[in-house]
């Protein structure tokens, strides 16, 4: 499948992996690559030392990495160790990308930034963005309110009028070869993907949270900042997260300030995580869990989310 994004960034499918903190690291990101998309580490809340080992677990593969960049605040310098790896790209989230974008530039790195609106949109091509993400609120993880299919042709009309040579990708409820082909026929040069690949065999992710988005639809998940209170982060309010409902959303959701409040709720959440408990933390996973039913190899997966999308594609008109 040739779009922009595959001769842009040498790559056989148009697809890239979401930079999902904690459970991307360097095995799902090099599988990715090996399996002809981009594959991404999810440096997410600048642990400098988790870094360096999923760059080695990341061995020879061409990879790249992301950040929170209202995060990235705190420890800059970790943004220049990830440099010093020579990535394939650094992709920024949740934050001015303009603070950044000239060190990322000066070492000749492909600026990917993440938007969950057009004004973001107009911001990240100002800062000199190689790439666009549009993000819908089906995904999994942070984000804000706008839907996919009508915030990536809207970004897609304004790149073409004042952009043309960023590239554009479609993230948000896709997970399957219907949604990439869907996203190209929105006028995206291609997808990232963040949902389907945590639920594949090389992602970070517990057996017991993968086998509750197996199990569960789109209308178990829930937008919620019950997580970030659990965990003491403070997330601007634009952004809530998506994730599965469970006994902790339920208990909490109404009121997140009473559970930062609460240090044994706190501690319990913690432990919860750390064992991979899907009743006691929160498993992030988007709208896309509907259309999630195992847990394959990345290679495996990526065959078939491309077969499929080929004959979606076939059977569009103007789409041979």
């Amino acid at each position: 499948m040739k779009t922009r994004l595959t001769e842009s960034f040498s790559i056989a499918h148009p697809i890239v992996s979401a930079p999902m903190a904690f459970a991307a690291g360097g095995r799902l990101a090099a599988a990715v690559s090996h399996a002809g998309g981009l594959g991404l580490i999810g440096g997410g809340y600048g642990n400098a030392d988790w870094l360096e080992a999923e760059f080695a677990a990341a061995g020879n593969a061409r990879v790249g990495c992301g950040f929170i960049a209202w995060k990235l605040a705190d420890n800059p310098s970790v943004l220049d160790a990830v440099l010093d790896h020579a990535p394939a790209a650094l992709f920024l989230s949740f934050g001015d990308p303009a603070p950044y974008a000239p060190r990322i530039h000066a070492a000749s790195v492909p600026l990917i930034v993440q938007v969950t609106t057009l004004g973001d949109a107009q911001r990240a091509a100002d800062a000199g963005a190689r790439m666009i993400v549009a993000q819908g609120s089906e995904a999994g993880g942070h984000g804000e309110r706008r839907g996919t299919i009508t915030l990536v042709p809207e970004v897609a009309d304004w790149l073409a009028r004042h952009a043309p040579e960023v590239l554009l990708l479609a993230a948000g409820g896709i997970a399957d070869g219907r949604g990439l082909a869907a996203a190209l026929m929105l006028g995206a040069d291609g997808v990232l993907m963040g949902s389907r690949l945590w639920a594949s065999a090389e992602a970070q992710v517990s057996a017991a949270m993968t086998g509750a988005a197996i199990a569960a639809t789109g209308d178990e998940t829930i937008r919620s900042t019950v997580m970030d209170a659990a965990r003491g982060l403070r997330w601007p309010e634009r952004y809530t997260a998506r994730v599965l409902k469970n006994p902790v959303t339920e208990r909490w959701h109404d009121d997140p300030d009473a559970l930062r409040a609460d240090p044994a709720a706190r501690a319990d959440w913690a432990e919860g995580w750390a064992g991979g408990d899907p009743a006691r933390a929160n498993t992030f996973v988007g709208e896309a869990t509907g259309l999630i039913h195992d847990r394959p190899p990345v290679a495996d997966l990526m065959h078939r989310i491309v077969i499929e999308a080929e004959a979606a594609l076939r059977r569009a008109p103007g789409w041979v």
